[in-house]
């Protein structure tokens, strides 16, 4: 620690490029990898929300059949999108941007890491251990948010969206660009939203955010939530309302129970 304090600032600059150089060459790595397994993922992950034959839709019949979902009719996987490219590029610039988003994301613990070892050295004992514990935490949510957004909202979304017409006039096609600025948001927003309970943790650590303010806006979080859920969802019934809503409400419960009680409510908590 006291041989990195005393480096100067040309070293520091040095050990930095050292580390963006391999930050780029696993990039790069990953990045070749994918591209050469890129026509297998978009066949049976990117593309597989558009066939009746996900495993969310299956579920959602199995479900079905018990009577939980409370409609009858279509079938749940009785679903199929077919999709259409209309410009000359796209298919190859979409190969090539697939693979370094994809590259970029299962590369981002490895370059959480090799930023640590860069940073580390100027830190104290007790920083390291609350810098690393936010640094698992964050990597673990971000991947559960990306699971929770391929699995769940992105699907639930592209039924609505895929099915919606404003005019039976008017038919839809829909496009591999759109589909595929759709696909990456939505998954990616959902990763950067479970990154919500670190966020709340952290607002904590500094008291800008305290356990008191969750609770005093807990009501107006569930009807926010409860109208989100409603807007993604692509039926009406209350189960996969509730399918929805729950995992994003938890987020919120978690996020409040991560931040760092006050003093206050600590000494309530003692005199009880």
């Amino acid at each position: 620690m006291t041989a990195s304090r005393e480096m100067g600032f040309w070293d520091h600059a040095e050990v930095l490029r050292g580390v963006l150089l391999r930050v780029a060459a696993v990039v790069f790595v990953l990045m070749i990898a994918f591209f050469a397994a890129m026509p297998y993922i978009f066949d049976n992950v990117i593309l597989a929300p558009c066939r009746g034959d996900f495993v969310l839709y299956r579920w959602l019949e199995l479900l079905s059949g018990t009577g939980l979902l409370g409609s009858e009719g279509e079938s749940v996987t009785d679903f199929s999108v077919n999709l259409i490219n209309i410009q000359l590029a796209s298919q190859f610039f979409i190969h090539m941007t697939s693979s370094f988003w994809l590259a970029l994301i299962f590369s981002f613990p490895v370059i959480i890491y090799l930023l640590w070892g860069f940073v580390a050295p100027g830190l104290y004992e007790n920083e390291k251990r609350g810098v690393r514990s936010a640094f698992v935490a964050g990597n673990v949510m971000f991947f559960l948010g990306v699971s929770v957004g391929y699995f769940l909202v992105f699907p639930l979304t592209l039924r609505f969206l895929a099915d919606y017409q404003l005019s039976a006039m008017i038919p839809n096609q829909i496009s591999l660009d759109s589909y595929m600025d759709n696909f990456m948001v939505l998954i990616l927003v959902m990763g950067i939203v479970f990154e919500l309970p670190l966020l709340a943790w952290l607002l904590g650590k500094t008291g800008l955010v305290t356990r008191e303010l969750f609770v005093k806006y807990r009501r107006h979080a569930v009807v926010a939530l409860l109208v989100l859920a409603a807007v993604i969802t692509p039926t009406g019934d209350p189960f996969t309302l509730m399918v929805v809503f729950l995992p994003v409400y938890l987020l919120w419960e978690v996020s409040a129970f991560t931040v760092p009680r006050s003093r206050k409510e600590t000494d309530a908590v003692a005199l009880l």
